[in-house]
């Protein structure tokens, strides 16, 4: 097992693309470590450049104690799980996951015949880790069909064992889950928890998902046109973002913001205001422009009594669209010029169209310099 740190690491396409911007990133030995970022944020790059696919233009990329930059990509030991899966359609289920350490670990023809005995012993243990890797799956009553014989999910399922029995230094997966129904992703996603739980792997994960970056990893990096934004662990990026774009990108719905400025110790936004809690440092910004952010699930219905409600949190908004989800309604306000999403708990009973009063919990709100939007606290 190993780390991976990125010191330094630039990767330039071209003359200027800068795909990858200095990206200083410590990943630990046996965590599960998601990059997560919209598309061309520079996260599967970065995936790549460990894996031996890309060379980084600049900096050091290390897999444990050694520098990679110049291993090549069969000599880092690592395994990687792709989005579409890279199965060889004329081979079994049994031959797919086999087929790397085949190739790994048997010579050649001849080799076989005049090392008989080691090439056999050699062949029990790669038939004994495929079966094994595949029951770990729930796979192995289907060893014996091909690729298009399998459901999307089973040959996600193939595609992980043959990365399984390698038994890398670390794993590399670009987005796998992204080609499956959101049932069979759910299922899946825990699939992949186990498994790092069990084998204890390094594993690097590649997802633009938010959802999937929040639930699997043990910690998050956020990136963003090639520069690492944030990195710790789900819970401290959703509740305090270093800026606008990473409390903008993580949570769903993302988190409203409305513009305006700190004006007689209240944040005013022209058609809504709301009072500062006590201490807070945006009240250093009297005069200034800043972005004020709250989450969808941080907006309560008046009426209900969830939250002290006073005059200081509370805004009368019209109700534009309604999503009823069961266990929670969402719903699109809008106030004066400003929209904002509410999730809200369905007791209310709201109905498109019609105006309601709202309270915000003024102790989960965010601030971010109008500037800058490097946040405020």
């Amino acid at each position: 097992m190993a780390g991976v740190s990125f010191n330094n690491i630039t990767k330039i396409f071209g003359k200027d693309v800068k795909a990858v911007n200095n990206l200083n990133l410590e990943i630990n030995d046996k965590e599960f470590m998601v990059l997560v970022g919209p598309s061309g944020c520079g996260k599967t790059t970065a995936l790549r450049m460990i894996a031996g696919l890309e060379e980084a233009t600049e900096g050091d990329l290390m897999i444990g104690s050694t520098r990679v930059n110049d291993v090549p990509p069969k000599d880092r030991d690592i395994a990687m799980v792709f989005q579409n899966y890279a199965l060889y359609p004329h081979m079994t289920v049994y031959d797919n996951i086999a087929f790397g350490l085949r190739l790994r670990e048997l010579k050649g023809f001849f080799w076989q015949i005049s090392h008989s005995a080691e090439a056999k012993k050699i062949k029990e243990d790669i038939d004994a880790r495929v079966k094994e890797a595949a029951k770990m799956l729930d796979i192995d009553h289907l060893l014996h069909r091909k690729p298009k014989e399998l459901s999307g999910g089973q040959r996600q399922r193939v595609a992980l064992g043959r990365a399984i029995v390698r038994k890398p230094k670390v794993f590399l997966m670009d987005e796998p889950l992204s080609n499956l129904d959101a049932k069979l992703r759910i299922q899946t996603r825990a699939e992949l928890i186990r498994l790092h739980r069990d084998l204890g792997i390094t594993t690097i994960y590649v997802t633009h998902d938010q959802v999937e970056a929040m639930t699997m990893g043990q910690r998050i990096a956020v990136m963003s046109n090639g520069v690492l934004q944030q990195c710790d662990e789900p819970e401290v990026v959703y509740n305090a973002p270093v800026n606008k774009f990473v409390a903008g990108f993580i949570g769903a719905p993302p988190m409203n913001f409305l513009e305006g400025k700190i004006s007689g110790g209240k944040f005013d936004g022209g058609d809504i205001s709301f009072a500062i809690t006590p201490g807070h440092p945006v009240l250093a910004h009297e005069g200034k422009k800043v972005t004020f952010g709250i989450r969808p699930e941080d907006i309560y219905d008046a009426k209900l009594g969830l939250i002290p409600v006073t005059a200081e949190n509370k805004f009368t908004a019209t109700v534009d669209v309604l999503e009823k989800l069961g266990a929670e309604d969402t719903a699109y306000l809008t106030v004066g010029a400003h929209n904002m999403t509410a999730t809200l708990d369905p007791a209310a009973r709201l109905e498109m169209g019609t105006v309601n009063e709202f309270a915000i919990d003024l102790a989960k709100s965010h601030f971010f310099d109008g500037e800058t939007d490097i946040a405020i606290r």
